[in-house]
């Protein structure tokens, strides 16, 4: 696909180059040693680069690999707090982003609490802002409308967030409440906030906990873990009392929508595979539900489906509207009353998709100049932009243009901008914007996020100093790393390789995520036929030729609407693209997911 762009922006480069992906020598040595295969031990080697650790933990992902959340710092001063709500019969507030990872956190905190530890309804209190109006973390609006509940909360439990909200939880204090911050986003430079009566974050200088990256929602289910075990020391809950183990399938689902690290993290690795063996059990009700819409030839969901399915339909309702039937759609106990919630996420996600295009292309053109002036991140201000789907956009502009991208709408605060990031793996976001707080914290008194996403809250009339002192950290970060969009790929496969058995070769490695992206491969083809599908005609239907093997293919998003393919039948095609297993009526084929495709001569 031809991306069109003034003079000013050399074609070139915009065009994706294909780079076969490094590869650590020494993990693929060690790989072939242990046992696995040579296109096994390639792809391994190509997403652990410097990795010394043992490798089994990784290959085959297990619980036992968990390291003990009395490791985490103040992990047990939060559960005994916890415990000690439920022995006195306190109301308890919980307190979650609105994210997919929130959301996830939320269902394993009430389901613990009300269903494990006897805590009833009535005393429980579902806290969760809303993008637009309250914004993100414990807002201000969150706080006031936590202080008029009656009965009042004595004790509000944060999960996703919190790390960075110390004004706030000091306004709580000060009511009387006391605060447990459950979160696994970055601290201010100042530390855990004072405030809190417990912080519990992996982040933290002063955590033992061996694996800083995993997600928000593992570190809600390891406090609560850790809380039920005090009970039972305490002698209020009996021994035999059910583990959380059953909650590790909105874990799984948590952990793969919010992008944290699934390269040598064991413990997310651990999650996601075990999370997606309980899913694919098909007992709770959302998980039926979605696939009744998704269609038979869906299951067994894999981390694609979390990561493309469900994830999204989540996320749209807190991007456009409140995130409370995205709650309700996980905590459904029946399959009408889930499907009834889905269909409003599914409504919500259609409407999503829709307003990102719109948004993509204005951002696109906005970029330009950017580019062409060989910015090193790129920062977009849309005045008529949706401020929910800033994200998804930032996402297109890094993948199309291969730059860091910070995407901000006017915030609902006046004077205020509010945007989103999204980062590309030789950048550290949220460290860049600590840098660029530094340089201009007047331009940047709101900031927040991990390593891949970030938020911000910028004054209007700061933005350019905010600009300039986020370009200037960026390029402090990236030094004279080449930037571009780039296609990474795991070499070549043999036209016999092009089978069912490969690919059952390759998803034995998975699950496959963030920082261990999919296996991704290069070919030539013959194009024997071709057709535009979807409601718009912007993806493609091929089926391609490799000697003697035939095979079918999709490229989604290959054209723009209206927009007529470079190539033809007879022509042949570079291809980058990934084996996909394609189930129609009970029968399983190979398929073909195009990432990028060029003429060939």
């Amino acid at each position: 696909m031809d991306i069109a762009s003034p003079p000013s922006v050399p074609a070139a480069s915009l065009k994706p180059r294909i780079l076969p992906r490094p590869r650590d020598a020494a993990v693929e040595a060690r790989a072939l040693a242990e046992g696995l295969t040579p296109l096994q031990a390639r792809v391994l080697a190509g997403r652990l680069p410097g990795y010394e650790g043992e490798l089994a933990p990784l290959v085959t992902p297990s619980l036992r690999h968990l390291a003990h959340p009395e490791r985490l710092r103040d992990a047990r001063r939060a559960a005994e707090r916890i415990a000690q709500a439920v022995v006195d019969g306190e109301h308890i507030g919980i307190l979650t982003d609105y994210d997919v990872d929130g959301i996830t956190s939320h269902v394993v905190i009430r389901r613990t609490l009300n269903e494990l530890f006897g805590v009833p309804e009535s005393r429980l209190h579902s806290l969760i802002g809303h993008r637009i109006h309250d914004g993100y973390g414990i807002s201000l609006p969150l706080v006031e409308r936590t202080l008029k509940l009656s009965p009042r909360p004595s004790l509000v439990i944060t999960a996703d967030c919190g790390s960075s909200d110390e004004p706030r939880i000091a306004r709580l204090e000060a009511a009387g409440i006391d605060v447990v911050v459950s979160d696994h986003h970055a601290l201010p430079v100042e530390g855990p906030p004072a405030s809190a009566y417990a912080t519990v974050n992996p982040t933290r200088d002063d955590c033992d906990y061996p694996d800083p990256t995993i997600a928000g929602c593992m570190v809600a289910w390891l406090v609560m873990s850790l809380a039920r075990g005090v009970l039972i020391e305490w002698g209020v809950l009996p021994v035999a009392t059910p583990k959380l183990s059953p909650w590790l399938s909105y874990v799984a689902l948590g952990t793969v929508a919010d992008c944290v690290s699934l390269g040598g993290s064991a413990a997310n690795r651990a999650v996601v595979a075990q999370g997606l063996t309980l899913i694919n059990r098909m007992e709770a009700a959302c998980w039926r539900a979605m696939a009744e819409r998704l269609g038979a030839d869906s299951v067994p969901f894999d981390a694609e489906t979390l990561a493309f399915q469900m994830g999204p339909r989540i996320n749209a309702r807190s991007r456009l509207d409140d995130p409370y039937a995205a709650l309700h759609f996980m905590l459904a106990t029946d399959d009408a009353t889930a499907a009834r919630h889905l269909e409003t996420l599914d409504q919500d996600n259609q409407s999503r998709k829709a307003i990102e295009a719109e948004m993509t292309e204005q951002a696109k053109a906005l970029a330009m100049p950017q580019l062409a002036a060989e910015a090193p991140a790129l920062v977009v201000f849309l005045e008529e932009g949706h401020p929910g789907v800033q994200g998804i956009v930032a996402s297109r502009l890094v993948q199309a243009y291969g730059r860091p991208t910070l995407v901000l709408t006017p915030a609902a605060q006046p004077g205020m901008l509010t945007g989103s990031g999204r980062s590309i793996e030789a950048l550290h976001l949220r460290d860049a914007l600590q840098r660029t707080f530094e340089l201009a914290p007047e331009a940047l008194p709101r900031f927040g996020g991990h390593r891949g996403a970030a938020g911000v809250g910028v004054p209007r009339e700061a933005l350019e100093a905010f600009r300039e002192a986020f370009l200037r950290a960026v390029g402090e970060q990236l030094g004279d790393a080449e930037l571009g969009p780039r296609v990474f790929i795991d070499g070549e496969l043999i036209a016999d390789q092009l089978a069912l058995s490969t690919l059952d070769e390759l998803e034995a490695l998975g699950p496959y995520g963030r920082e261990f992206d999919a296996p991704l491969f290069e070919g030539s083809f013959l194009v024997e036929r071709l057709r535009p599908v979807g409601a718009d005609g912007s993806h493609l239907m091929l089926e391609l030729s490799s000697g003697a093997v035939a095979v079918r293919a999709i490229w989604f998003r290959a054209l723009t609407p209206g927009e007529v393919p470079a190539f033809g039948v007879g022509d042949r095609l570079r291809c980058a693209f990934k084996l996909n297993r394609n189930r129609w009526r009970g029968r399983e084929s190979l398929q073909l997911m195009i990432e990028h495709a060029e003429p060939l001569g």
